[in-house]
């Protein structure tokens, strides 16, 4: 397998710096004059002060429009029994976000966000429709507890493939990015990324997915243990090398979903734009992408908080406080549209409140007895 470096995926990294603290000392300040008790907002008040560091600029732009990019793949692990869904579903859940017909684009119309679907890697040919980008690697990867599920070509086909859309969505307007995924037996392939990038046990991070039955989930957890043992990845992990460590590890168990959205990620942190993730399929990408660029998680916002229990560990790895917690599992990128109102009104805050100042409203009394300060 050979690593050679993709221009596009180093021209993305490239662009990855840490944030800006001028950007984020004015946006505390201001923030802390805004007609409010200080921390009355909770979570919400330290998420645009994080975006004005990202953005270079207080206060940061507008989160809006925005867009949601679904990535949809099949997997050779399936052949493993590890969902009872057949894996045709795949082709005909992407032909149902096509015809509008699925939860995301019930959501997404709720929040004015558009739809785009990426195949890049369904293993059925689909036909031309509005909202479609091809950029098919495989029709679906291989059997990761076999050998490696990609190819060192695929996998970095497939991130600079993620990293492409979202330059394009940007380009046509997108000023916040929403994961989203399809890709029937995926949450096994981001229960074996996520234990390798953590180092966790396989039967602490691999779920349920679409709500399977005990013996199913046994088999899966297994096949989970066997892919990891076959490509050396159990136990707490070794000291990275850089981007090339976090490529093998995404080639060897991952799908192309998974390395077009860790993609997704580094691009939309290259253009300084948040990416508001999705649940563990988003997570299993976001920390590939923290190890390919580790400021990229700077552009991160935790959506929501996955039913699944290898997100949980995700989010806890990453240091991402997740803005709901509705036990979701769905995917195809809901709870993070779920979300995006509250990331807006975040930001909204420091572009409309009035400050004490400016409303004319007294701020806290406060007198001095005795050489202290009382309220």
């Amino acid at each position: 397998m050979t690593w050679e470096s993709d221009p596009t995926i180093e021209e993305a990294i490239a662009a990855i710096g840490p944030p800006d603290e001028a950007a984020m000392r004015a946006a505390r300040e201001h923030q802390a004059r805004l007609t409010k008790p200080p921390g009355a907002l909770g979570l919400l008040e330290g998420l645009p002060v994080r975006l004005a560091g990202l953005a270079g600029t207080c206060p940061p732009p507008l989160p809006e429009p925005a867009a949601v990019a679904v990535f949809a793949a099949d997997h050779g692990v399936h052949a493993q029994g590890v969902s009872p869904w057949p894996q045709e579903v795949t082709a005909q859940m992407v032909a149902n976000f096509l015809a509008g017909g699925a939860v995301v684009n019930a959501f997404a119309a709720q929040v004015g966000a558009t739809v785009t679907v990426v195949d890049v890697g369904v293993a059925a040919d689909l036909a031309d429709a509005p909202g479609l980008l091809r950029r098919k690697i495989a029709p679906g990867t291989a059997d990761m507890t076999a050998g490696p599920a990609m190819t060192g070509d695929q996998v970095r086909r497939a991130v600079a493939a993620g990293i492409e859309v979202a330059r394009d969505l940007a380009a046509a307007g997108a000023r916040c990015l929403l994961t989203g995924d399809m890709g029937i037996a995926n949450t096994t392939a981001s229960a074996a990324l996520i234990a390798a990038f953590t180092g966790l046990p396989p039967e602490r991070v691999t779920g349920r997915g679409t709500g399977i039955d005990d013996a199913t989930h046994a088999r899966k957890i297994e096949v989970v243990r066997a892919a990891l043992v076959r490509h050396g990845l159990t136990g707490p992990p070794g000291p990275r090398e850089g981007r090339e460590a976090a490529l093998r590890v995404l080639a060897a168990v991952g799908g192309f979903e998974h390395a077009a959205l860790a993609g997704f990620i580094l691009g939309g942190a290259a253009l300084r734009l948040p990416v508001v993730l999705d649940g563990v399929i988003a997570g299993a990408a976001a920390l590939a992408a923290a190890e390919l660029a580790p400021d990229a998680v700077r552009a991160c916002v935790a959506g929501h908080r996955s039913a699944e229990p290898g997100h949980s560990a995700t989010v806890d790895h990453l240091g991402l406080r997740p803005l709901i917690d509705l036990e979701l599992r769905l995917g195809e990128g809901t709870g993070a549209l779920l979300a995006l109102p509250l990331v807006q009104g975040a930001v909204r805050v420091l572009h409309e409140v009035a400050t004490f100042d400016s409303a004319g409203v007294s701020g806290k009394a406060t007198t001095q007895h005795h050489g202290m300060i009382t309220e």
